[in-house]
């Protein structure tokens, strides 16, 4: 499942892509396609179009033509660095909370399927019963019984390794979730100190520190950042839920543990 994630992220990352190729365009034909009658416009009324904060302004551009141009302002290469950080960041995210989904188990309604069954057909029915269930929970109980015959102690050690391994395959994953939000952030940072310097060397070049010079260039230099601290927070989110997910199912899996072993001391002493 893994891999159908990573493969449609890939596809995803594509079509982006070839959306911000067709911005660049769209971005560039309106000053190609400037008037006469705009330059007139520019000298009668400087302050109306120098206030980019003025009603109106930008109320006839899009939403995603606003981003797509602030991509390429940001520079494509840091932030299509960015964006497959947070295509992949999302894709092993929604592959782990399904896999989470799928392994959520109604423990209480489990146990009292194995009470019953060792009630009338002993540990055979108990494992039986484990088998035609899905989720962690049920794969331990299973293990634990195929050591019934050895004592109770050895059922209730090998319920504690078995735990220790479906927590490993739970938290599988995260690791590169936890990447994904640094790496976002230090490329945002790293796309920041870049064009600082670039808008350094415009000044170094002019020879004269102009404010246009110095405000573009830190600009330009800013939006990396922000889109890596955006892409940093929304995988932080997902990370942290995810981790309460675990969290919540691994609570499940040592109650129920405890149920269990009390279930077969009492099957124990029936006997």
């Amino acid at each position: 499942m893994k891999n159908f994630f990573i493969f449609l992220a890939t596809i995803a990352m594509m079509a982006f892509s070839a959306q911000f190729v067709s911005a660049q365009d769209n971005t560039a034909a309106p000053d190609s396609a400037a008037t006469p009658d705009s330059a007139v416009t520019e000298e009668v009324a400087p302050a109306t179009n120098a206030n980019p904060f003025a009603a109106g302004a930008n109320s006839e551009v899009p939403l995603h033509q606003q981003l797509k141009t602030k991509f390429i302002e940001g520079g494509p290469g840091f932030m299509a660095s960015i964006i497959l950080c947070l295509i992949l960041g999302l894709a092993i995210s929604i592959e782990r909370i399904l896999y989470l989904s799928f392994s959520k188990t109604n423990t209480k309604k489990l146990l009292s399927k194995i009470d019953a069954a060792l009630n009338e057909g002993g540990v055979e029915a108990a494992k039986e019963v484990c088998r035609n269930t899905r989720g962690p929970v049920a794969s331990i109980f299973y293990q634990g019984f195929l050591r019934m015959d050895q004592g109770i102690e050895v059922v209730e050690k090998t319920v504690v390794s078995y735990g220790s391994v479906q927590m490993s395959l739970m938290e599988n994953g995260l690791t590169w979730i936890a990447l994904f939000i640094a790496l976002s952030t230090s490329l945002g940072f790293l796309g920041t100190v870049v064009g600082m310097v670039q808008a350094f060397d415009a000044i170094q070049a002019a020879g004269d520190i102009s404010p246009n010079v110095v405000a573009g260039g830190m600009k330009v230099a800013l939006i990396t950042t922000v889109g890596g601290l955006i892409v940093a927070i929304i995988l932080q989110i997902f990370y942290n839920y995810i981790v309460s997910r675990i969290d919540s199912l691994s609570i499940d899996m040592e109650d129920a543990s405890i149920s269990l072993v009390d279930i077969l001391v009492k099957y124990e002493n029936k006997k």
